[in-house]
């Protein structure tokens, strides 16, 4: 699904991360993806993130997944919200979204959380750290935008939703089915269903913080050093007072931590694995059943079709004439003369094969890999 007359230039050099923008239904022909009967099933499946938000004022309620099928025909006829997380790992035609946002890095992408909303239903007023395209599927919703806010905007108590204590609207809009409210990170919002069955798409983006990037970079680093790694001082000069730490010294050690810190080469390769690392790490994606080379090449040969497993995620940094690849969180090998390869492996959902393709030993080894962690799978699999 791509967007029709949206200038991505102008939109990029005016909005992204920097004010909200409605972009009324920019699609050729807006089809809703998820039925709101699927989405409920959802829920109710116990490797499904999801939660029901249920306004009992003045105070919030939130019951966390999975949701007991039976618990939908208890639920009032207003004022509630289901919240299914990354629904893009489960439905092709929700993942086929991210598709019209491929011009923000795929390492941006952190999912699309699916809402559906009875009448006047909402999340109430509240900020979030990250980007993100708020697409309309199913009736209408009325979106408020405010002021920025930051750690000391206040807050109301509430121990599950960071919901803001004080919110005046700047700005008001009316989303109808296909259009989409672009939200820059931390902007105070509040979108209301004015109507029953109100779906919407949250298409968002990862912002590491700061904090997160130097914790895991450390960490990363201590992996790597030896106990023999050790200050030295051969030279050392007669101290003038014994309980001074010198300036020299401090240098010295400033720098020792300094190069590590700082090696380009270690927080690309670090990088890399961080930033492809799977939302849900802890969920198996293997087969059941690991293919040989020569059996994943029959399977290719019958003109099987390839796809990128929706939770894996893949990129590659470009290190002068060298390519590394990253998939799910690991380095992957592969040999110089797929350079070309790898670099449409990471933009395309769809593994395209070609004569060369199967005719390429390198290949059909690279592709196995990738089957056999469970980061590809075949496309009439489940």
């Amino acid at each position: 699904m791509q967007l029709e007359n949206f200038d991505i230039e102008l939109f990029l050099r005016d909005y992204w991360q920097q004010k909200p923008l409605l972009i009324k239904n920019p699609w050729q022909e807006w089809i809703n993806p998820l039925d709101p009967d699927e989405l409920a099933g959802l829920a109710c499946e116990e490797e499904v993130e999801s939660r029901l938000v249920i306004q009992q004022r003045p105070q919030w309620k939130v019951e966390h997944g999975p949701i007991p099928e039976a618990r939908f025909a208890t639920l009032p006829k207003a004022e509630w919200t289901l919240l299914v997380q990354a629904v893009d790992h489960f439905v092709p035609d929700v993942a086929d979204l991210l598709d019209a946002f491929r011009f923000i890095p795929n390492w941006r992408i952190d999912d699309v959380m699916v809402s559906y909303a009875a009448e006047n239903g909402g999340v109430g007023a509240h900020f979030d750290q990250y980007d993100v395209f708020l697409i309309q599927g199913l009736g209408t919703r009325r979106w408020q935008i405010g002021a920025l806010c930051d750690e000391t905007t206040p807050l109301l108590p509430h121990d599950e939703l960071r919901l803001l204590a004080r919110f005046k609207a700047t700005e008001e809009w009316l989303l109808e089915p296909g259009d989409i409210l672009y939200l820059p990170p931390r902007y105070a919002h509040n979108g209301v269903a004015v109507s029953e069955d109100c779906m919407t798409y949250s298409v968002g983006f990862r912002a590491p913080a700061r904090g997160d990037l130097v914790a895991n970079f450390c960490d990363y680093v201590l992996g790597t050093l030896t106990d023999d790694d050790r200050y030295s001082d051969p030279g050392l000069a007669a101290a003038k007072n014994s309980g001074e730490i010198s300036a020299e010294a401090l240098k010295n050690l400033q720098q020792m931590v300094a190069d590590k810190l700082l090696d380009a080469d270690s927080f690309r390769s670090w990088f890399g694995c961080y930033s492809t690392s799977r939302k849900y790490v802890d969920d198996d994606i293997k087969p059941e059943k690991a293919l040989t080379t020569s059996q994943l090449l029959k399977h290719l040969q019958r003109g099987e079709i390839l796809l990128r497993n929706p939770t894996s995620r893949f990129a590659f940094v470009r290190d002068d004439d060298r390519i590394q690849l990253f998939v799910d969180g690991e380095p992957q090998n592969f040999a110089p003369a797929l350079n070309n390869f790898v670099e449409t492996l990471c933009a395309n959902t769809i593994v395209a094969t070609d004569t060369d393709l199967l005719n390429s030993s390198a290949t059909i080894e690279l592709l196995t890999a990738l089957f056999n962690q469970g980061s590809l799978v075949f496309a009439d699999d489940d």
